[in-house]
């Protein structure tokens, strides 16, 4: 019996440790109003998944700005997302229909910066992963999709072979 359960203590520690090792972190940071600015460098052979970047009170929207290297028009930055606003009061400044959260993904190199507004708390959940699929496009060939089709092709029909008459 001593055997058994160490055997699956064994077996439940190498799932543990795999289910840690290949984990997908995402990262999630609140930003106040008398924070600095967050500035977050995607490499150039990563991507930045945002899924969530919401604001709590104050009177500018936030915004998330995006600085390519080399990008000369528009000043070099641009805003790809602003936050979704979270408005708890009732009365007279309750909100009356609730504000869609979009998503964005920001391919690399390139800077991404969101600067703090005075009052708002903002709340930003994003994931870095590597862009397995980079490569200019011509190094990987699709594999191809079996198309399978309702309608049933020819089959052939089994014949036996002539017999000798006498």
């Amino acid at each position: 019996m001593k055997m058994l359960a160490l055997r699956c203590l064994v077996a439940l520690t190498l799932l543990a440790a795999a289910t840690v090792a290949f984990a997908n972190p995402f990262k999630s940071k609140i930003i106040s109003g008398d924070d600095s600015v967050l500035e977050i460098i995607v490499p150039g052979d990563h991507f930045m998944k945002i899924t969530n970047f919401t604001q709590d009170g104050g009177t500018d929207r936030a915004v998330v700005e995006v600085t390519l290297p080399g990008d000369t028009e528009n000043g070099g930055t641009t805003n790809v997302l602003t936050a979704t606003r979270i408005d708890f009061s009732t009365g007279s400044n309750a909100v009356n229909f609730p504000e869609i959260d979009n998503r964005v993904t920001i391919a690399g190199p390139a800077r991404v910066r969101i600067r703090p507004v005075v009052g708002a708390k903002l709340f930003i959940t994003y994931k870095k992963e590597r862009d397995e699929g980079s490569g200019g496009g011509g190094g990987s060939s699709p594999t191809p999709i079996p198309i399978f089709s309702p309608t049933p092709g020819v089959t052939p029909t089994p014949t036996l072979p002539p017999l000798p008459t006498p």
